[in-house]
Order: structure tokens, then C-alpha cells, then sequence
């Protein structure tokens, strides 16, 4: 493996293991696309493959990069854990919400520790990679139109006026409209990362009070991120959304059940790297690592301002069906 080839591989998990796009899928889809030596490098499939260990090993980078950027967050969860398990209850919202990420997070593990061999001999190549990629965008956009369905608008009755403190139309995503003119005006009095972090709070709470199959179910999901080209944070989020969640709230979750599922996949193949498989090639690995970390950061950052507005997975959608349909015609008439 190349440092050029590492430090591109690196950069993309980052940035695709939080979109909702499948890292997985673009890392296998990617060297079969260049071919030459990046196709031999470069295979998931292959025994023993050290780019395998590899791109699992740039978890830890992703998985730090989601820590440090929601480390508020995680303190607050982390210590609702601890103050449960010294009171032996379960009451306040971080509380609740820590064993509903625990709870939601065992599925996958499992799944993981028993498929992730057999998944990744059959299905880690490049066509059926490229087969699941489109129907995660069909997934994304199917999603979508539901939510948009659902959330149809209200009538106001002739003669009553739409001021601000008149009646409020619930808006596409799910999310409580506010009066107009309110968040416009109360915004700018803080900064914008303090209000990311009281929304965040705010959101918490709101996930909290979801019922705990609901968690269950919504976590278990991330079992089809086990076949690449199906997106962990995209099919937790249609998901979410379809079991009423708000689309902000679905994404944060999404970020919040990602991080320890991401950091114990990545912890699981370091000894891998340590080891007889990252022999010649340490230093791609902290030279991808560093990239990926960067990567992620970013991604996370532009993110959760994108889903802050209500903004839709539509554009994420469409990506992936193109992507996914082209990749597969080329890689069959090649």
C-alpha cells in the first residue's frame, strides 16, 4: 500500500463513514473504478487483506473525531451512566438516553463479531457493492418521501390570521415549527457552537423520552450497514424518521450510536496492525489515520448544521442511486 493510496483512502472513510453514503461501500467501489495496482492493493475481499485492517483501523481515528467534537455531549451521557449505576436507577434523560445507546448498540456488536467474516467474503466486491449503494439511495429517498407525506400541511380556516402566535404548521421533517421571526432573532445573541450545544441538549431530551424498543429497533438496524454500499448513520436515520423521530434528532442519534460501534470496530483490528498485517505499512496507517480524523471532524461539523435547518437527505439520496447505477454499468461493459 502506497501513501498515496492511504492517505485517499483515509480521507474518504472520514468523510463517507458519517454521510449517509457507506464508507465501506466508496472503499471497495473506488480501487475496482481506478484498477492497476489500486484494485490489487486495495481488496476487502481478499484473505487475510491488510487494507481490510487497514480501513477498520481508521475507525479509531473517525470514532476520536466524533468524540472530540461531541465531547460535552459524552461527558454528560457518561456520567448519567455512572450516576445510575451508583443510585441503581434510572431517572434523568442522560440517564435513560446512555442505556438506550448501550441497549441499542449490543445488536450490532453481535452481529458484527458472527457476520462480518461471511458478509464481507460474499458481498464485499465490487458489484454487489455497487447493487447495495443504489438502493441506499433508493432507501434515503424512499425515506424522504414518506416523512414528506406524512407531514401535510394544516388549513388554517378562512378569517383567522397566520400571525406568529396564530396556529403553527408542523414543517416537513417532523420538527415543531417556532413563531416567525423568533429563532431568526435569539440566534445571534450566542455563538454558533454554544447553540449547537443547547440544541444538542435539547435533542437529548427529546430522544430520551422514546420508548425503549423503539431504541432497540432503530439500533438494530445497523446490522444492514454490515453490507457495503448500506450507510450505518443513513438507515438509522430513515429509520428513526419513520418511527416519528425528527430529522435532527434522527441524525444525532445516528452520530451518538455510531461513535462506540466505530471506536470497538477500530480498537478489534489494531492488534491486526501491531501485528504481522501492518508490517511496511505503519506509517500509511498514521498518515490515512490523520486524514481520516480530519476528515470526520469536518464532516460532523457541516452535518449537523446541514440537518439543523430541516434540510433533507434528498441530495445524499440521489448520489448514491447515480453512483451506484454508474458504478455498475462500468463495471459490467469494462
Amino acid at each position: 500500500m502506497t501513501y498515496a493510496e492511504a492517505m485517499v483512502v483515509g480521507l474518504i472513510q472520514g468523510v463517507t463513514e458519517l454521510f449517509p453514503v457507506s464508507s465501506l461501500g466508496h472503499n471497495v467501489l473506488i480501487p475496482a473504478l481506478i484498477g492497476g495496482s489500486w484494485g490489487q492493493d486495495l481488496s476487502v475481499s481478499a484473505p487475510e487483506s491488510p487494507y481490510l485492517a487497514f480501513i477498520v483501523g481508521l475507525h479509531v481515528a473517525t470514532a476520536a473525531a466524533l468524540i472530540l467534537y461531541f465531547w460535552r455531549d459524552w461527558v454528560r451521557l457518561v456520567g448519567g451512566f455512572v450516576s445510575s449505576l451508583r443510585e441503581r436507577r434510572i431517572a434523568t434523560a442522560d440517564q435513560r438516553l446512555a442505556w438506550m445507546i448501550i441497549m441499542a448498540t449490543i445488536p450490532v456488536g453481535i452481529a458484527g463479531l458472527l457476520l462480518e467474516h461471511a458478509f464481507r467474503v460474499y458481498f464485499s466486491k465490487p458489484v454487489p457493492t455497487a447493487i447495495f449503494l443504489a438502493l441506499n439511495g433508493l432507501m434515503l429517498l424512499g425515506g424522504e418521501r414518506v416523512v414528506r407525506r406524512r407531514a401535510r400541511p394544516v388549513a388554517v380556516p378562512t378569517g383567522v390570521s397566520a400571525r406568529p402566535d396564530g396556529p403553527q404548521v408542523e414543517p416537513r421533517g417532523g420538527r415543531p415549527a417556532e413563531p416567525a421571526g423568533t429563532a431568526e432573532q435569539e440566534e445571534p445573541a450566542e455563538p454558533a457552537r454554544d447553540l449547537e450545544v443547547a440544541r444538542g441538549v435539547a435533542a437529548d431530551r427529546r430522544l430520551a423520552a422514546m420508548r425503549y424498543g423503539r431504541a432497540l429497533l432503530i439500533g438494530s438496524v445497523q446490522i444492514f450497514a454490515l453490507l457495503p454500499g448500506i450507510s450505518r448513520d443513513g438507515v438509522v436515520t430513515v429509520t428513526g424518521m419513520l418511527r416519528g423521530i425528527p430529522r435532527e434528532d434522527a441524525v444525532r442519534f445516528s452520530f451518538l450510536l455510531s461513535t462506540p460501534v466505530i471506536l470497538a470496530a477500530g480498537v478489534l483490528k489494531v492488534p491486526d496492525l501491531t501485528g504481522t498485517l501492518g508490517n511496511g505499512i505503519r506509517g500509511q496507517v498514521l498518515a490515512g489515520s490523520l486524514l481520516s480524523f480530519v476528515g470526520a471532524y469536518l464532516s460532523v461539523r457541516f452535518l449537523t448544521r446541514y440537518f439543523a435547518k430541516d434540510r433533507p437527505l434528498t441530495p445524499f439520496g440521489i448520489y448514491c442511486l447515480l453512483a451506484g447505477l454508474g458504478s455498475l454499468v462500468y463495471l459490467l461493459v469494462r
